[in-house]
């Protein structure tokens, strides 16, 4: 019992630094699927023709013709367990399956589902007409690649349990549902299974992509089939929260947009105020690393979400990207400024739609699982470090790729930088990440174009540590910059230096 009476005693002395009792709300923690307009005009909506279905003991898989009619296709239910059901879609590889790599992608939240990377993304379609139609995306990481958009943990998107029992509590349950899906899939198409797989997660992705590596290397030490792990990809992640929640004061006061947020500038009032509870707010998320309880992890969420993300939420901007303006204050989630959020709900609701992947007609999609969000802020599951998963695995030499658009305030490229920095200097690459220069990013082919961004990186190659800062980017950067995160995604899966 010591160890609680030591919890108490930090969270104690953390809440005597700063006078003020904890008010607020414990609501969405960096909420995800954000989408921005497009502006090219749809194609007009092709009719969906169905495919076989595919059934096992423990799976439903249709294939279709949705989205890309150029590649195969699967989509439906992995059963991991009797109560548990993930829903996924994959598509092949626009260039060569049989050699192209696997890229799993898991969206954020937690509770966002992996059809809106897919269709406001990276995806091979995207959609368009209010929900009616979708249209190509000829910078899809399909190009390159063979990709799984998995809706999870289970309650997500099309993913469902069966009882209460059944639904996930932690980062760490995720990860062992994951991983149990991706041996039902390899398993169920051992063609994919010899393949190099990246894991890929985008805002709370950041807790999910590194929890799953870290559960797919622990299983290759015992498994007798092994998953060829070569990297994890973040983009614009939350990862190591006593590193970046504390960087949005410094985003916000500082930053490229911070004129934006506090016009009085870096040393008026709010900035002030600010900065006065970054102290509390560290110490109460080491609290919760030491001594992880939903106690110590629930407090150290809402304080610091109460004192240091509410006051930079400004209701004229979005927050999720600077550049753009948004009235916060008239709607209940962000990402709500974004009429695509409703696109995409209406497409994944159509009938045909839903019998084309093997959904029952009765099944309801939503983007985003608010219950479930809550919940995992409740128990503090979004200020565990997932970064410290990743320190063997890098020495193991499964390689790391964080990018980070810069208009983005709430994981934004400040904090990012400096958790991959501090991931370096635990691993054998510290000398080479921390001697290394930022240096300007082109796109190939346009030496004398604008520069995309700016890259470190350590290793051979693209790199076993890199880092990217996406120019004129928010939080979704694969949709505010295809062309350039596709290149980077290339690059990266094939080993090819970036600079």
């Amino acid at each position: 019992m010591l160890w609680i009476w030591v919890v108490l005693s930090i969270l104690a002395i953390a809440f005597a630094r700063e006078n003020g009792s904890l008010f607020g709300s414990l609501s969405a923690w960096l909420d995800t699927g954000l989408q921005s307009l497009f502006s090219a005009a749809p194609s007009p909506r092709r009719r969906i023709q169905l495919g076989e279905i595919l059934e096992t003991n423990t799976s439903r898989i249709s294939t279709s013709r949705l989205c890309d009619h150029s590649v195969k296709q699967y989509s439906g239910y992995f059963d991991i367990s009797s109560q548990k059901h993930l829903f996924f879609r994959f598509f092949e590889s626009r260039s060569s399956p049989s050699r192209d790599p696997v890229i799993l992608w898991l969206q954020g939240g937690p509770g966002d589902s992996s059809a809106v990377g897919l269709l406001a993304e990276l995806g091979p379609c995207s959609i368009a007409f209010e929900g009616n139609a979708t249209r190509p995306n000829p910078y899809s990481w399909t190009n390159h690649a063979n990709v799984i958009f998995l809706d999870q943990p289970v309650g997500v998107g099309f993913s469902y349990n069966d009882s209460a029992a059944a639904e996930c509590k932690s980062n760490a349950a995720a990860a062992e549902d994951v991983y149990a899906f991706l041996q039902l899939f390899f398993a169920q198409f051992p063609e994919y299974a010899e393949l190099p797989l990246h894991i890929a997660g985008e805002s709370y992705g950041g807790m999910w992509a590194p929890n799953v590596a870290s559960a797919v290397w622990r299983g290759n030490q015992q498994a007798q089939r092994r998953i060829r792990l070569e990297s994890v990809i973040l983009a614009n992640g939350i990862t190591h929260p006593e590193i970046q929640i504390p960087s949005i004061v410094d985003y916000a006061c500082e930053g490229p947009y911070a004129d934006a947020v506090f016009p009085d500038g870096s040393d008026g009032e709010e900035c002030r105020k600010l900065r006065s509870s970054v102290s509390n707010c560290r110490w109460l998320i080491r609290a919760c690393n030491w001594f992880p309880t939903e106690l110590s992890c629930g407090r150290a969420a809402g304080y610091c979400r109460s004192r240091l993300f509410a006051p930079t939420m400004k209701p004229h901007l979005n927050w999720y990207d600077l550049r753009k303006t948004c009235d916060a204050s008239a709607i209940a989630r962000p990402e709500h400024c974004y009429p695509e959020t409703a696109w995409v709900e209406r497409y994944m609701n159509d009938p045909a739609v839903k019998h084309a992947l093997g959904v029952a007609p009765e099944r309801t999609y939503q983007n985003f699982n608010m219950e479930m969000n809550r919940d995992f802020n409740a128990r503090g599951e979004g200020v565990r470090n997932a970064a410290r998963l990743l320190t063997e695995l890098v020495d193991g030499g499964v390689r790391v790729l964080v990018y980070a658009g810069t208009a983005d305030m709430m994981a934004n490229y400040m904090g990012n930088e400096r958790w991959i920095a501090d991931l370096a200097a635990k691993t054998r690459f510290k000398d080479e990440f921390t001697a290394s220069e930022p240096a300007d990013w082109v796109l190939s082919g346009s030496s004398t174009g604008p520069v995309a961004g700016r890259v470190r990186s350590a290793g051979p190659g693209s790199g076993n540590i890199a880092f990217v800062a996406i120019y004129e980017a928010g939080h979704m950067s694969a949709h505010d910059q295809p062309a350039a995160i596709s290149e980077l995604i290339t690059r990266w899966i094939e080993n090819v230096r970036l600079v």
